[in-house]
């Protein structure tokens, strides 16, 4: 008997702040990020209600240094990614669990930080594979 199993998320929203890069010191560059998903559906107590849904997302490698310089506050952001949950200590000593999206592929859809866009019409975009080192930035 085969098993099937799917761990993939697409989202498409707004970021909610510029994407942060750091370098831990075990190796690939990280960066972090928030998207803010809009859902507007009708009630029938509260009639037309309005929803945000923030969604913490990761992005490592050369994706990171990607998002660093393109994913902007307020820019449309689409990615394809897969849920992660880990387990970690805050300072204080106390268990933490926080869900979160790693990213691969990511496409801005509001263009550039500048606000300009690429040859093609269409924002920026990259995905990270194994031999993504070798390549050149995909735009």
């Amino acid at each position: 008997m085969s098993s099937i199993w799917v761990n993939k998320v697409i989202l498409l929203g707004d970021a909610r702040q510029d994407a942060e890069m750091r370098s831990p010191s075990a190796g690939k560059p990280v960066s972090n990020f928030s998207l803010a998903i809009n859902q507007s559906f009708r009630d029938k107590k509260e009639g037309n209600v309005q929803r945000v849904e923030w969604v913490r997302c990761v992005a490592w490698g050369k994706l990171a240094t990607i998002a660093e310089r393109f994913v902007t506050k307020g820019k449309q952001v689409f990615v394809e990614c897969r849920l992660q949950t880990r387990r970690f200590e805050d300072r204080e000593g106390s268990p933490k669990t926080v869900t979160e999206v790693v990213v691969a592929p990511l496409r801005v859809l509001g263009g550039t930080a500048n606000g300009s866009r690429n040859g093609n019409g269409q924002g920026a975009a990259a995905s990270d594979s194994t031999n993504a080192e070798s390549e050149a930035v995909p735009f």
